[in-house]
């Protein structure tokens, strides 16, 4: 952060410059009051996405950067991904080319989540999961309510931003080996964790294309496991009965669920500009 400050500085002095110390014991504090810079802190660690809503509470601006403070994030990138949200887009995001800083487990999750949220929107994700993006204040305060403080708030306003019909696009960049602090991944944990994240993406845009083809698949499993005992015992078994009602229950999940997404974007219209903005 030492090196990155200054930098931003220098690069966008009339830019209001936040950082958010989430429950660190480092001396944040002490650098950010020796560059001027506005600090929000956290009495203890409350997660990624708690850290992005202190921060954007605390902002005052129309348009927000958010980058993080570890030395992944490249000042020099700014401009680019500046001049491309300048040309009308609601949200920019910086997608981590090949050969990027994240391990072998990293890239390849990111990239099962980017396929699968492509297939969802019909439309290219580069990177679902990349934290370094410029986006309209006003259309992000819409949807604080449904971030969550842990590491998924990417993939929650990425979802939200397609679902309500905002302008998303994705600019090249390279993410350097961090310089401060560490990864805190861990294998079970975050298994558990990137399978959540599979379903929050399903839920956040379209629940039906996530039920449809489970239930789909409930019902052909039962169908051709009630056509093998009925063609070599001549019976229906109680496990045809449970894969059928698996069926139906999964796709009546689905419509409620449909319905209950559809609520937090009922007022949004993509087409309106909130004023300030």
């Amino acid at each position: 952060m030492r090196r990155l400050l200054p930098e931003l500085k220098n690069m966008l002095p009339s830019a209001e410059i936040i950082v958010v110390n989430d429950g660190s014991s480092d001396d944040t504090q002490t650098v950010c009051e020796k560059h001027n810079v506005t600090v929000v802190n956290h009495a203890h660690p409350k997660g990624n996405g708690a850290a992005i809503k202190s921060g954007v509470r605390a902002a005052a601006g129309n348009t927000l950067i958010f980058m993080d403070a570890d030395g992944q994030h490249r000042p020099e990138d700014i401009p680019c991904l500046l001049e491309r949200f300048n040309t009308g887009y609601d949200m920019v995001v910086g997608a981590r080319t090949s050969g990027s800083q994240a391990g072998v487990h990293r890239a390849v999750a990111n990239d099962l989540f980017s396929r699968f949220a492509s297939w969802m929107v019909q439309q290219p994700v580069e990177d679902l999961t990349s934290g370094f993006r410029i986006v309209k204040a006003a259309k992000f305060h819409r949807f604080l309510y449904l971030l969550p403080n842990g590491f998924s708030y990417p993939t929650t306003i990425t979802m939200s931003f397609f679902r309500a019909g905002f302008d998303v696009s994705y600019v090249p960049i390279h993410t350097p080996k961090r310089s401060a602090g560490k990864s805190h991944i861990r294998p079970l944990r975050d298994g558990v964790r990137f399978l959540l994240i599979i379903i929050k993406v399903g839920t956040l845009y379209s629940p039906q294309k996530l039920f449809l083809p489970i239930s789909a698949g409930f019902f052909l499993t039962g169908l051709g496991y009630y056509l093998y005992t009925y063609l070599s015992a001549g019976r229906f078994t109680n496990m045809s009965a449970l894969l059928f009602i698996s069926a139906i229950l999964t796709f009546l999940i689905g419509i409620v669920s449909e319905q209950i997404s559809a609520l937090h974007y009922k007022d949004i219209d993509p087409n309106e500009e909130r004023e300030g903005e």
